[in-house]
């Protein structure tokens, strides 16, 4: 298996659309508001987005923002959605994805990095505190 993490593109959206809704169970993410959220992000250098591509086929995705917190004064990388198609999950693909996070907030000298992940993803968790990651909180979220 021949894997290549890199920047998304605009040809990936459609795949990625595939891998929110499979891999995440996110049936409200449509095309329009994927391409548009992409094109805000990539004239922003705060955000990131990254995709796994196997064999040429793109099977999974790291988004991530950089913001700035009072007790973080050099900021931290928040990690807004990772997903792996399920067929090709416990192939290092996440990890891999997470790496390039890390290598992401290395080289903007940031110390933390941080996510969320719904409480039915019990795999999800045991993923993360394998790679290292503290199970710390609750996120809380309104809608208005």
């Amino acid at each position: 298996m021949n894997i290549v993490i890199r920047a998304i593109e605009s040809k990936d959206y459609d795949s990625v659309i595939t891998i929110w809704r499979s891999a995440l169970g996110n049936l409200q993410v449509t095309d329009e508001t994927v391409a548009k959220t992409f094109e805000k992000m990539r004239g922003d250098s705060r955000y990131g987005t990254f995709v796994a591509d196997v064999d040429g086929e793109t099977v999974g995705f790291v988004t991530t923002v950089e913001t700035l917190a009072i007790e973080q004064p050099n900021g931290y990388i928040k990690v807004n959605g990772l997903a792996v198609l399920p067929e090709f999950q416990r192939h290092g693909i996440g990890k891999m994805l997470m790496e390039c996070v890390e290598k992401l907030a290395h080289e903007r000298k940031v110390s933390l990095i941080g996510l969320a992940s719904g409480f039915q993803r019990t795999g999800a968790h045991g993923f993360y505190e394998h790679l290292g990651y503290q199970k710390l909180s609750y996120w809380f979220r309104k809608e208005i």
